[in-house]
C-alpha cells in the first residue's frame, strides 16, 4: 500500500497508508491531518490543501490542469512554481510512497 507523509511547518511528520486512488487531500481530511482543510470537498475550488511536493516526489505526478493553475494563484501561502499543488489533485497512483510540506496557513 502507497504511503504519505505530511511534513508539518514545524518539522513533525505524519506516515498514512493509502490506496493507490485516494488524493493527499482525502487522505489527510480522513486522517485529521493537521493544515488540510479541503473545504470544497476536492473539487479544486478553494486551494485549501495547498501543498508543496518534496523533489523526491514530483517525477510521475500527472500535469497542472487550468483549474488547479487558477486555484494556485489564490492559496494563502506563498505559491512555488515547482512544487505547489492542490493535494486533492494528487492521487499516490501506483508509487510506493509520497513526501509533501504542508503550508504554514490555508485560508
Amino acid at each position: 500500500m502507497p504511503t504519505i507523509t505530511y511534513i508539518q511547518p514545524d518539522g513533525a511528520e505524519l506516515t498514512l497508508d493509502a490506496a493507490p486512488e485516494t488524493s493527499v487531500m482525502r487522505a489527510a481530511v480522513n486522517a485529521g491531518v493537521p493544515g488540510i482543510v479541503g473545504e470544497c470537498g476536492g473539487q479544486a475550488m478553494c486551494a485549501t490543501c495547498h501543498v508543496y511536493v518534496s523533489h523526491d516526489s514530483l517525477e510521475g505526478l500527472p500535469e497542472i490542469n487550468d483549474e488547479e493553475d487558477e486555484m494556485l494563484e489564490c492559496t494563502s501561502a506563498p505559491r512555488d512554481p515547482e512544487r505547489s499543488r492542490l493535494g486533492c489533485q494528487i492521487a499516490c497512483g501506483a508509487r510506493a510512497s509520497l513526501v509533501v510540506e504542508v503550508p504554514a496557513g490555508q485560508v
